[in-house]
């Protein structure tokens, strides 16, 4: 039952049902206030009492709130290095100027300053978008497994900033030798850690927690298992020669150590090693994700197709491969004028046929069977050879 009474200067409308959450609203006229009466009163009629509680609910629940169940429920189940990520990136909203805001009333404006507030922070494009990615998760969970399914997602209501164009820093002249000496010079294990990343285009943590168990001299592969790859999707890496014998003579390192193949104790340990050779053998603006970049470009450079170098890398869209991908100017002009990117050699081809090998193919012009240059009488029908022809290459 409905009922509108003034107070001060508002009008107040309630609407209460057996069973069901007392609703009520304040607006600044009576007409205002039986209007909205009348729309929730015929919105009772299609409704569940759990459905219209779970609205009610939803109009205490802010975004701290929300966040906070988010990171109890949900992020366990994810990735350990997307745990952490994400859980660096609720901080900044859980204690933003829109932390108080309940769900149902944070809207694209809103969003739209948040996005202004983390520019002035100087947050890159980047991290701006997987800022707003983990808002926007938070609503779809909210509406697909928390039960509040009339709830608007305001991410998709903004403009998300532009991501720049992927890195395109490749090896230049003798970079990859320089760099695989002054990693050999400070630990030769370095060395055959940076080839096997070369070689395979596996990302850095894929490539620490590798274990014997899961590489096979026989079948000349890696097993990767969902578990330990960036998009919990398990692969298998085909293991070139060169990435094979870096793996060999890591064997024979550390025979009698244990599953692990590598002994560095941290992944920052690897980083560190990894920056100083860097800087010892000359390179300028060279990240260790490079190495990824380089092996995914070679890959497309030896002719391998999109699908196969995909299945190797374990990106997850053809969108993120195309970042990852930089083609060598020498590649391309191979491409086009036909030669083999690996060596700059042409491929033999057949010669284009010269005016001296073409001889006129004819036809009967009554049947249309083809007739030999020295026929007179057409095989076919019998009848005098009054010939159409046109140009054929000799011997076809």
């Amino acid at each position: 039952m409905a009922s509108v009474f003034q107070s001060g200067k508002f009008w107040r409308a309630q609407v209460r049902r057996r069973g069901y959450p007392s609703l009520s609203a304040t607006f600044d006229t009576k007409r205002e206030a039986l209007q909205w009466a009348a729309q929730v009163e015929a919105r009772l009629e299609t409704q569940t009492p759990a459905q219209v509680y779970k609205k009610v609910e939803v109009r205490e629940l802010t975004l701290k709130a929300a966040f906070e169940r988010y990171t109890r429920e949900i992020l366990p189940s994810k990735a350990p290095r997307t745990s952490r990520r994400e859980h660096s990136l609720i901080q900044w909203w859980s204690r933003s100027l829109w932390q108080a805001v309940p769900l149902p009333n944070l809207d694209g404006p809103q969003v739209a300053q948040a996005i202004r507030a983390m520019e002035k922070e100087n947050r890159s494009a980047n991290t701006i978008r997987l800022m707003l990615a983990v808002l926007s998760h938070l609503y779809t969970i909210a509406r697909k497994e928390w039960g509040y399914v009339d709830l608007i997602n305001p991410v998709e209501l903004v403009r998300k900033p532009r991501l720049p164009e992927g890195r395109d820093r490749r090896f230049v002249g003798n970079e990859e030798e320089r760099l695989l000496e002054a990693c050999a010079s400070k630990n030769p294990e370095l060395a055959d850690f940076v080839i096997v990343a070369l070689e395979t285009a596996m990302r850095q943590g894929e490539v620490f927690t590798l274990t014997w168990d899961r590489i096979s001299f026989t079948d000349h592969t890696i097993k990767l298992p969902p578990e330990l790859t960036k998009t919990r999707k398990g692969r298998m890496v085909p293991l070139s020669e060169r990435a094979e014998e870096a793996l060999k003579r890591q064997n024979a390192r550390c025979n009698g150590h244990g599953n692990r193949v590598w002994t560095y104790a941290t992944q920052d340990g690897v980083r560190a090693s990894f920056f100083k050779a860097v800087k010892v053998a000359g390179l300028e603006d060279f990240h260790f994700h490079d190495l990824r970049h380089e092996a995914t470009s070679r890959f497309f450079e030896r002719g391998l197709n999109a699908a196969v170098v995909q299945g190797i890398t374990g990106h997850k869209t053809a969108q993120m491969l195309a970042r990852y991908t930089h083609l060598s100017g020498k590649s391309l002009v191979a491409a086009v004028r036909g030669a083999d990117p690996a060596n700059g050699v042409s491929p033999s081809r057949e010669p284009s046929p010269s005016p001296s090998t073409i001889h006129p193919q004819r036809f009967c012009t009554h049947c249309g069977t083809a007739l030999a240059p020295q026929h007179r009488f057409c095989g076919g029908c019998g009848k005098p050879n009054t010939f159409g022809s046109h140009h054929v290459k000799e011997g076809a």
